[in-house]
This record gives structure tokens, sequence and C-alpha cells, in this order.
């Protein structure tokens, strides 16, 4: 007999049909076998689960006891049960165990000569790499403030009234002065000296600066550092006190005891590579240029 489509479609339609039939006649056909070995019945399946089901909710019950029992213990207890300080795992570099401030020796360096001893020319080929193009005059300079950055006072350094150099300085130096300026800041708070501001005394020379200044001053050299930008001075016999005009007066402080200070200060800033220093007798000053 030839099958057609229609007979085709008739054919697969009565097998669904009785499909139908036999799962409704019985529906167990329908339910899933279980393997040899396996589980044999659903209660044994279930009861286990039951019973961690169980646990975790008396467990979970005991931990809400304990929470809900420490906000009550915390609550009722005073605020300032105990004066005792708590005790520290390890020493702290900062503080005592009694909470106060450790207070840190003033160590200086051995010889400010042989801590600071970067000659001119060490520090001239740092200049070269770093700073800008040397400015004739004034006028020169205030056309190459986007290559500068201006240099003025701040909570960290004092700037002083300058004539043979205007303030300015290539980005990475002014970087460099305004961490010296926090570092030494630091320092003197974590060996409880009150507090002082290191003062700028020379910042970036024009050509005719350092023409006028040479005139006077045998150690200025044509070829200087600071007509780039990297260069600044910093003295070490005069210091700017920080002092609050409506608080305690504060106590006096030796200039050699900050010259300490600020020698620590820039001998870590030397070994860590960010700068070259020059011991400046005549001049009074540290000549420091970026690295």
């Amino acid at each position: 007999m030839k099958i057609t489509k229609n007979r085709y479609l008739m054919g697969f339609a009565a097998i669904v049909i009785l499909l139908a039939l036999v799962r409704l006649i019985f529906p167990s056909v329908a339910a899933p076998r279980v393997a040899a070995g396996e589980i044999q019945n659903d209660s044994t399946l279930v009861e286990p689960v039951l019973e961690e089901a169980e646990t975790k909710t008396v467990e979970t019950k005991q931990a809400d006891k304990e929470i809900a029992e420490d906000k009550l213990a915390a609550k009722e207890a005073p605020l300032h049960a105990s004066t005792e300080p708590i005790p520290l795992s390890k020493p702290s570099e900062f503080f005592n165990a009694d909470g106060s401030l450790v207070k840190h020796r003033i160590l200086s360096v051995p010889s400010y000569k042989e801590a600071f001893p970067d000659s001119q020319s060490v520090q001239y080929a740092s200049a070269r790499r770093w700073g800008v193009e040397s400015v004739q005059n004034r006028q020169e300079a205030e056309s190459r403030k986007r290559e500068l950055v201006f240099v003025g006072s701040n909570p960290y350094f004092f700037v002083d009234k300058m004539n043979r150099s205007i303030p300015y300085l290539v980005p990475r130096a002014a970087v460099l002065l305004n961490d010296i300026g926090r570092a030494f800041f630091d320092s003197l708070q974590m060996k409880q000296v009150p507090l002082h501001k290191v003062i700028v005394t020379s910042v970036l020379r024009t050509k005719d600066d350092v023409e006028k200044l040479r005139n006077y001053n045998k150690n200025a050299t044509e070829n200087s550092c600071h007509l780039y930008g990297t260069t600044f001075d910093i003295c070490y016999n005069r210091y700017k006190t920080v002092q609050d005009p409506d608080g305690p007066k504060r106590r006096q402080v030796q200039n050699d005891t900050l010259k300490w200070v600020l020698s620590e200060v820039l001998n870590d800033m030397r070994r860590n590579g960010r700068c070259y220093v020059k011991y400046e007798v005549k001049q009074g000053c540290y000549h420091i240029t970026v690295r």
C-alpha cells in the first residue's frame, strides 16, 4: 500500500493518541526508574535532607542568640570601662605602649661635605637633562611659563625675597622641593621639635642674573644650573618659625638643631636618587638639583 502524506499524518496522530491513553490509564509508566543498588524509595532520600536542615536551623538559632547577647552586653557596658592602654601586637615606630608619641633621636650626618659632595659638573648634567633651555632675561622668562611652574611660599617652605632669581621651576623640581618641605615637617614632629619652614633663597636665574651675580660672587659660574629651572638653594642657617599667634609661646630652637634635622632629610632624598646636593660653606645653603 502506498503511504501518502495524509495517511502518514493520520498514523502519527493515532500513535500519539494511543500513548496518551496509556499514560492516563497507567501513570506509573512515567515515573523515574531507580537503578539497581541505589536508593529504593523516596523516604530514604528525604530523611537525611530533613535532618541536615533541622541541624542547620538549630545552629542558626544558636548563633542569632549569641549575637543578640553580645549586642545587649555591649549596650549595657560603660563607654570607658577601662583606662588601660590596648597592648600592641608589635612595637610601633610612632607610638609607645601607653599611646604617647615616640621621640626619635636627631642624628644629623657625620660630615656635611662628605654627605653632600655633588659638584657643579654632576649637577649640570642633570640640569641639562631635565631642565628647559636657558633664558636671557626676565621678559623672555615670562613667555616660558608653559614649561615652568610658579614656586611660592606654602605651609611647607618659605620663599625668600629674591634679587637675582625668579620663583619658577620645572614641575619635577617643584615636586622635589615640596617633598623636602613636607619631610622636614614630619621629621620635626617625630623628633618633637617645634615646627619650622625651610627658606628657599634662589631658584631660576636668567643669563643676565648670572652675569650680574658673577661680579661679586666668585662661586657663580656662567653655566649655572639655576639657568634651567631644575635647581634651588635652601639656606641652613635661617628658618621660618611656625607659630599660632593665639597659642602658647613656642620654645626657642637653635638653628644648628634644625640644620641637623634638615641634613637627615636631604641625605635620605639623595640616597633615594631624588636629587644631587652640594654643601655650600660661604653661601650658607644647600645647592640642590633634581634627578
